[in-house]
């Protein structure tokens, strides 16, 4: 469960709920920012649902619908799509999955683990303009695997905060190397 505040009082909303605002079409897009947000919730301490601003990398339906319901920081142009922020070092699979909330001058900045929870099937099918009948059916498929992957794992387990601050300064570690 995810629990933001508006004006003191504390609002519940679970990924079902969030589901119903998008939609059935985007259920990944839609867990990706529910984890994402409960990271960050859990990190941040109670939140006014009105003064968390979000930037991110990923530009899904799914994952702009979840934050608008969650936090209205659509409608209230707090809400940033930046292809800048992509951890493009991660590669392709990886790279758009990255999040930045900041409220009250705190910025939780956050990149979904990589544990496989994305595919590189699903990343490069969706991709696909053209995709056959047989292609969209995988595409579903592969959807509702990886959402049930996110939902099946606790606060921690999907995304790993890459940095806090203060607004402004940056977040972002420098890549790991690998021996």
């Amino acid at each position: 469960m995810l629990t933001v505040v508006e004006s003191g009082i504390p609002i519940a909303l679970s990924f079902e709920d969030l589901t119903k605002y998008h939609g059935p079409h985007f259920p990944g897009g839609v867990a990706h920012a529910y984890c994402a947000m409960r990271h960050a919730v859990s990190v941040l301490g109670r939140v006014e649902r009105r003064e968390v601003h979000v930037r991110t990398a990923f530009p899904g339906p799914g994952g702009r619908d979840a934050i608008e319901m969650a936090l209205r920081a659509v409608t209230d142009g707090r809400y940033v799509v930046d292809a800048a922020l992509a951890a493009t070092e991660r590669g392709d699979t990886l790279a758009r999955y990255v999040w930045e909330f900041t409220y009250r001058g705190h910025t939780v900045a956050l990149q979904l683990r990589d544990e496989g929870l994305v595919t590189d099937e699903f990343v490069a099918l969706g991709a696909r303009r053209d995709r056959t009948a047989a292609e969209e059916t995988r595409l579903t498929v592969l959807k509702r695997e990886m959402t049930a992957r996110l939902l099946a794992l606790p606060v921690g387990q999907v995304y790993e905060q890459v940095g806090e601050g203060h607004a402004g300064t940056s977040r972002r570690r420098p890549p790991q190397s690998v021996s």
